[in-house]
């Protein structure tokens, strides 16, 4: 064989392996990366696809409990937001026709379902009285005054929802029976101001 055949051949030997070189350095860098794609994906340098997809299954699933926790927490919070005593209204008036200064009122105190109290404060000159009246889906099984129900209509203006399944009050929870005055000469009006109703004056 000729040295220029061994030349030719030696020429192309080192051409392939080079060749080879090049393509294992790219694929070396190929696989540096893939690796760190899983790191990213699962911290650990696992680069078993399986064993990675159960991990973050894993994952999903406790941040779907924990979703499920936190809507049920939040579920109870609104509950009881939904119980508490949070509209108010006050109307003030003279209970009666010889008396000024708007002494007397009448306040309600409601939650969202429309549950709550009355309480009414009758002044005289002699004496004052304090009244009580349960408050049951908006409604009293004892008899309201006007100024009573004007009060309770204030509180529940801006109370949009309504808890389903209340039916007609069935009870009160009134510490004295109503009281008996003369009409009053006037009443302040009310007006609602976010859970708060507050007096005109």
């Amino acid at each position: 064989m000729s040295d220029t055949i061994l030349a030719t051949v030696a020429i192309g030997a080192a051409v392939i392996a080079v060749l080879a070189l090049v393509l294992a350095l790219t694929a070396a860098r190929r696989l540096a990366r893939v690796r760190r794609d899983f790191t990213v994906l699962h911290g650990t340098g696992e680069t078993d696809i399986a064993r990675i997809a159960a991990a973050q299954q894993r994952r999903l699933d406790e941040v779907t409990a924990e979703l499920r926790r936190l809507e049920a927490r939040l579920a109870d919070a609104q509950d009881d937001i939904g119980r508490s005593l949070r509209h108010v209204a006050v109307v003030r008036y003279d209970a009666f026709g010889d008396m000024g200064g708007r002494l007397s009122f009448s306040a309600a105190i409601v939650d969202d379902h429309g549950d709550g109290l009355v309480v009414s404060s009758i002044h005289a000159r002699g004496e004052s009285r304090t009244y009580a009246k349960g408050i049951v889906s908006g409604a009293s099984a004892i008899t309201l005054t006007p100024e009573e129900q004007q009060a309770l209509r204030s509180a529940s203006r801006d109370d949009s929802r309504r808890a389903p399944g209340h039916g007609a009050p069935t009870h009160g929870a009134p510490t004295h029976s109503s009281p008996t005055h003369s009409s009053p000469t006037h009443s302040s009006p009310t007006h609602s101001a976010g859970n708060l109703t507050k007096e005109q004056p």
